[in-house]
Parts: C-alpha cells; sequence; structure tokens
C-alpha cells in the first residue's frame, strides 16, 4: 500500500509491515546490545516511560551508537520521545538522525500536536541533510480524549503510519484496570480510523504487561488478528515470536487462498465474478481477503 505523501515527503514510502515491535529501555546497555537478536520485526528505542528522569539525558547522548546496534540485523529502528515539551525537544535533536525509521507519539491526543512534531522533524532533516519524509510516526493512543479525536488524528500528517492504544496508560486515565471489556472498545475505535486512514492498526485485546502467560497472550494475539489488527507492540522478547506467529497467515490459511485465487482465474475464464468452492459462495470481498493473506505471506 502507497500513501499519498505530499510534495516534502519521498512517494516510495510504503506501509511497513511490523508483526512485533520491541520496547527496549534506552539506558540499559545490555537490553540494547541483545536487542537485535530477538527477530522482532522492529525495536523501540525508548526515551519514555521506562527511563528514569536522572537517566534520559544520557540515553540521549547514546542514542545514535544504541539505533546503530539494535538495527543490525534490518529491524526497524523506532524511538519513543516523550510528550513534554522541553523533554520532547531534547528527544527530538537526538531521535532525528540516520538509521532512525520512525518515532513513536506517546499520549497523542491532537492532529495539531502530530502536526507539530511533524514540522520539527521537518526542519532538523533540512538542517541534516536527511531524507526529507523518511522518518514515520507511530502514534500511541491514551486517553478518552483522544478516542473523540480518532479520524483527525490518523490523517493529521503524511508521516503517520501506525497507530496503538496504550492500554495500560488509557485504562489507569478512565480510573479502570487493562480488561477486555474495558479495552474491547477503544481498541477498535483505533482499529476502525487506522484502517479508514490507510494505517497499520496495531494491538491486542488486553494489557500489554501480561507475558508469563503465554497461552493466553497466544489466543489474544490470534484473536487480534482476526479483528483486523496487523501487529502488537511487545514489552519483553518472549512476546516477540508470538507475535511473529499470529500475526502471520497459517499454513492452512495460505492452503485456502491459493485454492480460491485458483479457483477465480477459473472463475473469470467463464467470465463470473462469484463462484462456489467446497460448498462456500466466494465472492469479490472473500477474494479480496484471499490476495491480502497471500501478500501477507511474501511480505514476511
Amino acid at each position: 500500500m502507497i500513501r499519498d505523501t505530499g510534495p516534502a515527503v519521498d512517494r516510495a514510502i510504503s506501509v511497513p509491515r511490523w508483526r512485533s515491535l520491541l520496547f527496549v529501555p534506552a539506558h540499559v546497555p545490555r537490553f540494547v546490545e541483545a536487542a537485535h537478536e530477538r527477530g522482532a520485526d522492529g525495536v523501540i528505542l525508548d526515551l519514555e516511560d521506562s527511563v528514569p528522569q536522572d537517566q534520559k539525558a544520557e540515553s540521549r547522548r547514546q542514542l545514535s551508537a544504541s539505533v546503530a546496534k539494535v538495527g543490525r540485523k534490518g529491524s526497524a529502528v523506532l524511538v519513543r520521545v516523550n510528550r513534554g515539551l522541553r523533554a520532547l525537544a531534547a528527544d527530538l535533536e537526538a531521535a532525528v538522525v540516520a538509521g532512525v525509521d520512525a518515532l513513536v507519539l506517546p499520549k497523542t491526543d491532537s492532529a495539531d500536536w502530530v502536526s507539530e512534531v511533524a514540522n520539527a522533524v521537518t526542519e532538523l532533516e533540512q538542517e541534516r541533510n536527511l531524507p526529507l519524509g523518511r522518518i514515520r510516526f507511530l502514534a500511541q493512543i491514551e486517553t478518552p480524549g483522544a478516542l473523540q479525536r480518532l479520524t483527525a488524528i490518523a490523517s493529521a500528517d503524511p508521516r503517520l503510519v501506525a497507530m496503538a492504544l496504550g492500554p495500560e496508560d488509557f485504562s489507569a486515565s478512565v480510573g479502570g484496570a487493562p480488561e477486555f471489556d474495558l479495552l474491547l472498545m477503544p481498541n477498535l475505535s483505533v482499529l476502525f480510523a487506522a484502517r479508514a486512514a490507510g494505517l497499520l492498526p496495531l494491538g491486542f485485546i488486553g494489557s500489554i504487561g501480561e507475558f508469563s502467560d503465554t497461552h493466553k497472550l497466544r489466543e489474544a494475539a490470534a484473536h487480534a488478528r482476526r479483528l483486523g489488527f496487523a501487529g502488537a507492540l511487545a514489552i519483553h522478547p518472549t512476546q516477540v515470536a508470538i507475535f511473529n506467529e499470529a500475526f502471520s497467515p497459517s499454513a492452512q490459511e495460505l492452503e485456502w487462498a491459493r485454492r480460491v485465487v485458483a479457483a477465480e482465474n477459473d472463475a473469470a475464464t467463464s467470465g463470473l465474478s462469484a463462484f462456489s468452492l467446497n460448498g462456500k459462495m466466494i465472492d469479490p470481498p472473500v477474494v479480496r481477503r484471499a490476495h491480502e493473506i497471500l501478500a501477507l505471506a511474501d511480505s514476511n
């Protein structure tokens, strides 16, 4: 999928394939050193919640070296910045460098804020002779107020390529616990807004902090993919393999998709747009799903 990214942005940039994005605290050297071995599609060097206030400055100073380390095996490199203006300014100075593929914007609550960050990133790219528009955005939705503005947020800037609900922060903001009933509606709202804008919807219905119950996590991730999510954010390496598998087509799905596409070709020779396969009616939306499954397999 290619998005219209405007005159200042490289139009060849496509929406990425992010089944798993692993958070790594930027101030812990052993985590940074090992991140490239975890198998994640992307690594998020975190400058926000996981980094103590008194270690943020040093994390920024080491960021360029950390970017090179976590991207050694071809994973996408993302940096989560802080929300406060003073910290954000310092984060952008450190993070807008070669090798960074995207910024994770926490507590995103308006289109205006996304646009302001985008303008600042553009200025830094110009000053540093970096490709304009190469650094993309992943917006984290973490407040009930942001839910009311999802459509505007999703279309705020061409740099935005993904959205995800922050389940822990969102639950805390409404005075609740990160349970299924509370998180279902906001997750679906993010999913619908992201898909409508051509963005990647990331997440699953549950707490991101639950990683020890792998069976439960695997079920939650598989359920999320059936709902339409494309991947999820991970806070522990254990989650990465689970997400990579859950957000990839299974062997059974691939076989079904191949049969549908083969039958579609046969039907086309007879001038049919809808046809029967194994006792079920197959029409254009089902055919589209089959092609999407095969495309996902090709992109893994």
